[in-house]
């Protein structure tokens, strides 16, 4: 299959979607399975995993039920209160659907860089592995070398790195982000998506030859065979509509060979959210 391994639903409400602000109208619309459909369609691609847009149990159960209904979802990135001495309890009842696939929580607005190792988030942290789900790390630069932390602590536990743990494209800047993405992508259990770069970059003026140097790293550290596509759908369409963003990923891996190509492109994503 080749799948877009990250993209997100809902039905907008500006209350319940806040961090929606200004300059952001295209997105303050419902964004829904229809039409992402002609969008996979025209990029050749099979299907895709939603991934959670607000921290609320109630839209990982919504995420799940229109995976019931849409044989193109093929899978749900939910969101529990890993924090909570529930989570355990949570999660029993949302695993009963195959469908759920991985958790994420949106620890790039927490404050403290050093939220993922707060004791409780770390205790929830600690039960994703016997639910056989992932963790999609959400982070960004300055929160990467907690992030390297927690992975190596939870050695069991699969991660993925969402949008390459959006460096400063706009600012045409490399490090630190670099050196603490290798030292994360050292650790066996961690994947990569390439998604989210057209956002970190300028909205308006941003040139394909802007992501080489951040892909060149990436591509470098973990190498094709744990990095998948993302679109970051309808996110993404602040910047560039989506037969843009799967161009600029199809341009960069044009030159690898067709496995690897296919990796990129599913496989990978496949394999590590164990998708049918």
């Amino acid at each position: 299959m080749k799948i877009d391994a990250h993209q997100h639903f809902w039905h907008y409400d500006p209350a319940e979607y806040s961090w929606i602000g200004a300059g952001m109208e295209v997105l303050k619309r419902d964004h829904l399975p229809g039409d992402l459909a002609p969008l996979l369609h025209a990029a050749g691609l099979d299907g895709s995993v939603a991934v959670q847009a607000r921290q609320s149990v109630e839209e990982t159960r919504w995420l799940l039920e229109l995976a019931a209904r849409e044989p193109a979802i093929k899978g749900v990135v939910g969101w529990v209160d890993l924090r909570s001495a529930d989570a355990g309890r949570d999660l029993e009842r949302l695993v009963v659907d195959a469908k759920l696939r991985g958790v994420r929580h949106v620890v790039q607005d927490e404050p403290d860089d050093e939220f993922m190792l707060r004791p409780d988030f770390s205790r929830g942290l600690s039960v994703l592995a016997e639910f056989g789900l992932s963790y999609d790390l959400l982070v960004f630069p300055r929160q990467l070398p907690a992030a390297c932390r927690v992975v190596e602590r939870l050695p069991q536990q699969r991660f993925v790195v969402d949008h390459i743990a959006k460096p400063l494209i706009r600012e045409g800047r490399l490090e630190p982000w670099a050196t603490d993405l290798r030292r994360l992508a050292a650790l066996p259990n961690v994947m990569c998506k390439v998604s989210g770069l057209v956002t970190e970059a300028s909205w308006q003026g941003w040139r394909a030859e802007d992501f080489a140097p951040y892909l060149d790293v990436v591509f470098e550290a973990f190498g094709p065979g744990r990095i998948m596509f993302g679109s970051d759908w309808p996110v993404c369409t602040l910047a560039a509509g989506y037969q843009q963003v799967v161009g600029l990923v199809a341009g960069y891996v044009a030159s690898l060979p067709p496995a690897e190509q296919a990796g990129v492109w599913g496989s990978n994503a496949v394999r590590f959210y164990g998708l049918e």
